[in-house]
């Protein structure tokens, strides 16, 4: 048998300028959003990841009284997991989602879409590439 000679690098994420984050639900920091209806609280990874990705909780108290209207986020890509409740999208196709708990979506940036409801309460967990994610509002598709 022959003796073979593993050398192992680091992964890519060791070699770059990232760090380790750890987020306490006994500790949140909650942040400032793109809805006044919603909590984000913020999970540190946009620190850790020097602006690369965001991770945050949204959570809501009461469901939506209204959509949220027509917008699109400019960034490469928002992943939504649903961890309580429920949460309605509807998206330029003409594509309509219930998300309940245990589901994802994963909504390619520049992809109109807008949140039709939710339930009473509700909460999700929810990433983006990169951490900067801008809401624009745009007119309904036609």
């Amino acid at each position: 048998m022959m003796n073979e000679t593993v050398t192992k690098s680091r992964p890519r994420a060791a070699k770059s300028r990232m760090k380790l984050a750890v987020a306490r639900k006994s500790a949140p920091n909650f942040v400032k959003g793109r809805r006044d209806f919603f909590n984000y609280r913020e999970l540190g990874v946009t620190d850790a990841t020097n602006g690369a990705m965001r991770a945050q909780v949204t959570s809501a108290s009461q469901g939506l009284s209204r959509p949220t209207g027509w917008h699109y986020h400019a960034c490469e890509m928002q992943f939504v997991y649903m961890l309580e409740g429920w949460l309605e999208l509807e998206f330029e196709n003409g594509e309509k989602c219930r998300l309940e708990a245990g589901d994802s979506v994963m909504i390619p940036g520049g992809l109109k879409h807008q949140e039709t409801r939710t339930s009473q309460t509700m909460e999700l967990l929810e990433i983006s590439l990169p951490a900067e994610m801008g809401t624009i509002a745009c007119d309904p598709p036609r």
